[in-house]
């Protein structure tokens, strides 16, 4: 993403999406076992393909206490700052984004001063907005992640080579000075 931005200056919007909302039963056993077998090559494919070391962080983790403050961040133009901040937290530090403590420390290693972070994770606003987004998801269909929609028209699922997204960007481009 950050080289389409720099290479094509793309405007992103980031989306709340619940992968597992709170609430979800409980993982089966195989499916949890799927998952480890696979770590080494999710790692293996992030660090050759874009030169990520991946080191996520606890599965089954609620992500909805980050999205939330990711919504308050949004309105002191952090949204971007905090997003990115969150996601390296758990990917590569492994890092439980759902604990209080690390909630905090992000929002400050952005520049946000937080007084009362239960007082903005409680805010209905900003719960209402990550509802709003999840919604949208289901009415597109979309059932993992990562998903980017481009244009509100073209959907790309899965974590792509940078070769796939940049083509889809052109065809955009090349749409949109047709029109």
């Amino acid at each position: 993403m950050e080289k389409l931005q720099q290479n094509f200056d793309v405007a992103i919007r980031w989306r709340s999406y619940e992968l597992r909302p709170q609430g979800s039963p409980p993982l089966p056993p195989e499916y949890l076992a799927r998952i480890e077998k696979s770590r080494p090559m999710l790692q293996q494919r992030a660090r050759e393909e874009y030169g990520l070391e991946i080191n996520s962080g606890p599965m089954n983790t609620n992500s909805r206490p980050a999205l939330i403050l990711e919504k308050y961040a949004e309105t002191q133009d952090k949204g971007p700052a905090f997003h990115d901040a969150a996601m390296h937290a758990y990917w590569q530090e492994a890092r439980d984004i759902s604990k209080p403590e690390v909630l905090q420390e992000l929002a400050e290693s952005v520049g946000l001063k937080i007084d009362d972070l239960q007082a903005i994770l409680s805010t209905p606003e900003y719960d209402a907005a990550v509802t709003e987004d999840v919604e949208l998801a289901r009415m597109y269909g979309l059932g993992g992640v990562p998903a980017l929609v481009f244009a509100d028209k073209y959907l790309v699922s899965g974590a792509q080579p940078y070769n796939v997204l940049k083509q889809v960007v052109e065809k955009v481009r090349a749409e949109q000075d047709e029109a």
